[in-house]
């Protein structure tokens, strides 16, 4: 399989699912102004991670692992596969808020005026590289995972379509249990009250944990002072993303 036919079979399932919460936006009249370049910073991502697999092999075999996945139950070993990568990934985001350099690309994410389905994907590129170096190989030491762990572990991350819709489902007073569209909404939001809170990606225990936690208040507007206008500026956003359009001040962390 070449690379090109890679990219693209593992963008179908994420398309199929992408596609049917993007209908139900449509049909609830929700219409994302940036689509078009969400899916061109998907694309870029997406051609960032293939090209780096081979790049960073898989050091953190079953043999460094601390727990061998093929030898537990799988209703034992997938929750302990979803703690270690759900955490790197709870770790890995609050760095992206308070290092500079992270948050120069993180901000990408961050800049969508119209939070939708594909601001999923709206990531800067480089951030496939450091994961791969960091909390991927990471989760890898805690456990290593079976075939079957790793496809259930896909099918759960899908939630991360929904999570960034514009459909306003909340917990409410369950919303520590499971991230949902309006907890990680707040996080989203242009609202200075808002900022530092809900870093979650599945589980907001993490939020409880480490402080940050706070139920959703209403679906208030995302974005940035500055977003990007081209596909190159998609792939030099470090670099111009604190260039704030005249009159307006330089964007801050959120």
């Amino acid at each position: 399989m070449s690379w090109i036919q890679a990219m693209f079979a593992g963008m179908v399932p994420a398309f199929v699912v992408a596609g049917a919460i993007f209908a139900a936006e449509w049909l609830q009249g929700s219409r994302g102004t940036d689509w078009w370049r969400n899916l061109q910073a998907w694309f870029l991502c997406r051609l960032a991670a293939i090209t780096a697999l081979p790049l960073f092999p898989l050091w953190a075999s079953e043999k460094w692992s601390l727990i061998d996945g093929s030898a537990l139950p799988f209703w034992i070993a997938f929750p302990i596969l979803v703690v270690a990568r759900d955490l790197g990934e709870y770790l890995f985001h609050r760095a992206q808020h308070s290092v500079p350099f992270l948050w120069a690309m993180h901000s990408l994410h961050h800049s969508d005026p119209d939070m939708m389905v594909l601001t999923t994907q709206r990531h800067f590129w480089g951030d496939q590289f450091l994961k791969e170096l960091t909390i991927w190989p990471a989760a890898l030491l805690v456990i290593s995972p079976t075939p079957a762990l790793l496809f259930a572990w896909s099918l759960l991350t899908m939630w991360n379509f929904a999570l960034h819709s514009s459909i306003p489902l909340d917990f409410g007073r369950f919303s520590w249990v499971l991230n949902s569209p309006e907890y990680h909404r707040r996080h989203h939001s242009i609202d200075p009250a808002h900022y530092n809170s809900n870093f979650a990606a599945l589980l907001p225990i993490w939020d409880v944990v480490f402080g940050g936690y706070h139920r959703a208040e209403g679906h208030p507007r995302t974005g940035m002072p500055r977003k990007p206008e081209s596909l190159w500026e998609l792939a030099v956003w470090p670099l111009i993303w604190d260039r704030a359009p005249t009159g307006e001040a330089k964007p801050a962390a959120a």
